[in-house]
C-alpha cells in the first residue's frame, strides 16, 4: 500500500522524557540539598561533611564528579573550623608523621579512585558508610598510649589516605584515632581541623594533576563552596541547641539508608 501523506499525519511528536534543561535543573538543585545537608551536619557536630555530602551527591552525580565537586566547600569550612577553634599549638609538630602517611595515602587513594570503575567506587563508598554506621552503633572505641603514637603514624596515615581518596573520607579513620588517643574536646578539633585542611589540600592538587577536578567542576565547587557556608553557618548556630544524641542517630540512620542503597546500586 501506499504510505500516507506525510502532510495528513500531523505535526511530529515530542520525544518522550525530561527535557536535558530540566535534567541539569534537577542535578542542580540536588546538589545544592546535598552540599547544605551535609554542612549543616558538619557545622553542628563538628565533622562529617564528606562522609555525608559524597553519598548524597552521588545520588545526582557520578561518585567521581562528587569527590571533586566536595573539595573546595570542605577545604573552606575546614579553614573556618581551625579558625574558630583557636591557634593549632602544638599540633603541626605532633601530627608531622601521620600527616605525611596521610598525604602519601591520598595520593595513591586518588590514582585508584582513577583507575577504578565508577561502580566499584560506588560500592567502597558504600561499604565504607555502612562500616562507619557500624563503628558507632557498636560504639567502638579503642584506648591508644600516646607512646604508640608515633609507630602508628604510618598504618594510620596510609590506611586513611588510600581511603580518603578513594571514598573522600578519610576522616572517620582520622577520628577514630585521635578519640583513641585520649585528646579532650578542645584539643580533637583542632587536630582534626588542622589534619583535615592539610589532607584536603594534598587532594586538591592531586585530583588536578590527574585530570579529576576539570575547570567546570571546580566552577561548580566554588559555587557550592558557597552554599556550604549557608549550611555551615546555620549548624554552628544550632549547635548548642541540638540534643546531640538524637541528632547523631538520626544522622546514622539517614547514613545507614544512603549506605545500603549505594551498595545496592553497584551490585
Amino acid at each position: 500500500m501506499p504510505s500516507a501523506d506525510p502532510a495528513s499525519r500531523g505535526p511530529p511528536r515530542q520525544a518522550s522524557g525530561r527535557s536535558p534543561a530540566r535534567v541539569a535543573l534537577a542535578i542542580v538543585l540536588a546538589s545544592i540539598a546535598a552540599v547544605l545537608l551535609a554542612a549543616f551536619v558538619k557545622g553542628a557536630i563538628g565533622f562529617g561533611f564528606p562522609t555525608l555530602g559524597t553519598p548524597l551527591l552521588a545520588l545526582a552525580v557520578d561518585v567521581k564528579s562528587a569527590v571533586a565537586l566536595l573539595v573546595i566547600p570542605n577545604l573552606v569550612m575546614d579553614s573556618l573550623q581551625l579558625r574558630r577553634s583557636g591557634p593549632s599549638g602544638d599540633a603541626p609538630r605532633r601530627l608531622a608523621p601521620l600527616l605525611l602517611f596521610t598525604m602519601i595515602g591520598t595520593v595513591v587513594g586518588t590514582k585508584l579512585l582513577v583507575m577504578l570503575s565508577p561502580r566499584a567506587v560506588t560500592l567502597a563508598l558504600g561499604g565504607f558508610v555502612l562500616g562507619y554506621v557500624l563503628l558507632n552503633v557498636f560504639r567502638f572505641s579503642p584506648r591508644v598510649p600516646v607512646r604508640w603514637e608515633l609507630r602508628l603514624a604510618a598504618p594510620i596515615g596510609l590506611a586513611a589516605g588510600i581511603m580518603g581518596g578513594v571514598t573522600n573520607a578519610p576522616g572517620t579513620a582520622i577520628a577514630l584515632y585521635f578519640v583513641a588517643l585520649g585528646m579532650d574536646k578542645k584539643e580533637f578539633v583542632r587536630s582534626i581541623a588542622f589534619t583535615f585542611l592539610v589532607v584536603k589540600t594534598v587532594q586538591l592538587v592531586t585530583l588536578v594533576w590527574y585530570g579529576l577536578l576539570t575547570w567546570h567542576l571546580a566552577l561548580g565547587s566554588l559555587g557550592l563552596a558557597a552554599v556550604g557556608l549557608a549550611g555551615f553557618a546555620l549548624g554552628l548556630r544550632l549547635q548548642d541547641r541540638l540534643d546531640q544524641r538524637s541528632f547523631n542517630r538520626a544522622v546514622l540512620v539517614f547514613l545507614a539508608v544512603l549506605g545500603v542503597w549505594l551498595v545496592a546500586k553497584a551490585l
